[in-house]
């Protein structure tokens, strides 16, 4: 292994580590449309800005979060708001990111007027082909969306899309 190798696959550890928390992919998701600062994101997450500050940390140093030209505060403090640089929509996922992307999203939820939430859940039976057509298909509708960009004075969504094999083998036929 080169020296090169080893420093990428270093990196790409620092990036799943970074990717494993809950509370720093809700950072990614508040600083995805605005520059935030420290202060602002432990004030909008409940969490003790010195324990913003070292997720703030971990985010810059993975390149998911980028700081901006510090700006002086209400009280005349230097404040260095961060936006996401939406280097996490292509990073590889962990093992485990599906379950800490549902916790994160459950978190999100709490937070969230039960009437206001739409889910969706369908069963579906499809051959490898098919299956790769709708993967192709909802990856490309994201895609074109993340694109556009956000809308000027637009509301904030948030989309989860979970396609995952379902344990439900088709019933038995009787021999006829």
């Amino acid at each position: 292994m080169t020296h090169e190798a080893n420093g990428s696959d270093k990196a790409a550890v620092a990036l799943a580590r970074a990717l494993s928390s809950p509370l720093r992919l809700r950072v990614l998701r508040l600083c995805a449309f605005d520059a935030r600062t420290n202060k602002e994101l432990a004030e909008l997450l409940e969490v003790n800005p010195g324990t913003m500050l070292h997720h703030v940390r971990t985010l810059v140093d993975t390149g998911l979060l980028a700081a901006e030209p510090a700006r002086t505060g209400t009280r005349g403090a230097r404040e260095v708001p961060y936006r996401a640089t939406g280097r996490s929509w292509h990073a590889p996922q962990g093992p485990n990111f599906s379950v800490i992307l549902l916790e994160t999203m459950r978190q999100q939820l709490q937070e969230v007027d039960p009437q206001l939430v739409e889910t969706s859940w369908l069963g579906l039976r499809l051959n490898a082909e098919h299956l790769d057509e709708l993967q192709q298909r909802l990856y490309g509708l994201l895609q074109e969306f993340k694109e556009r960009g956000p809308d000027a004075g637009g509301d904030s969504y948030s989309l989860v899309i979970v396609l995952h094999p379902d344990r439900n083998p088709p019933a038995e036929r009787p021999a006829g």
